[in-house]
């Protein structure tokens, strides 16, 4: 995740963006919703999209083109719903694309969709089943943050297999191969950023009761 400006081929891009613009639409309406209903929520949101912002920022090299990095969506998204974070994480990509040289303005559109569209609605997807069951707040958040994170890469290394298929075993071992070289880095950032979240959701518990009861998240958890 992040794929660089330029690397994926221009047909992608333009489909990727597609996909990820709809998302992104409803995610803005939600977002005005909020801030309209809940503006004591205002500070959390912008923290939100701040984690997520740093966390992504620290980047170490992968598959060519690419790069691994916690993502930081998870958090967010269960605060606020998936696609918030959609929002949020076109933002963050955003800026980055344009201050730190990482991800790329070409492949905005697909670095969206696995970053801020799949990643974010399996956390908070995790987030809800856990909670439904019984799980505990810290293993909820855990699940979520963690295996979000992990989404996020098997949907970059489906892009990048698309983009780029093996010539002999065709997508599917292009995609084991991107898998394989990611699964190095990216399950051990994974599990670190679970515990962080954990960490953090565990201080907003402690100081953000307020905000947190009005989000239902000690509760139900937030909306899509």
């Amino acid at each position: 995740m992040h794929i660089m400006e330029g690397f994926l081929p221009a047909t992608h891009c333009v489909v990727w963006a597609a996909a990820s613009a709809p998302v992104v639409a409803y995610g803005a309406w939600r977002v005005k919703k909020i801030v309209e209903d809940q503006p004591n929520a205002k500070l959390l949101l912008a923290s939100s999209g701040a984690f997520a912002f740093v966390l992504s920022a620290l980047k170490l090299p992968s598959v060519t083109g690419s790069c691994s990095h916690p993502t930081g969506t998870g958090l967010g998204a269960i605060l606020f719903g998936p696609s918030v974070m959609a929002v949020m994480g076109t933002i963050v990509l955003l800026f980055q694309a344009l201050l730190l040289a990482h991800g790329g303005l070409t492949t905005l559109g697909a670095n969206v969709f696995s970053m801020g569209i799949v990643g974010p609605f399996v956390s908070y997807g995790l987030y809800k089943v856990v909670r439904k069951i019984g799980g505990g707040l810290p293993l909820s958040v855990f699940l979520a943050a963690s295996l979000g994170d992990f989404a996020t890469y098997c949907t970059t290394a489906l892009q990048l297999a698309l983009a780029f298929p093996d010539p002999a075993s065709g997508i599917a071992g292009s995609a084991a191969k991107f898998l394989g070289i990611f699964a190095m880095t990216q399950v051990p950032l994974a599990i670190a950023e679970g515990l962080l979240t954990v960490v953090v959701m565990n201080i907003l518990t402690k100081y953000s009761q307020t905000e947190l009861k009005s989000l239902n998240i000690l509760d139900e958890g937030a909306q899509a």
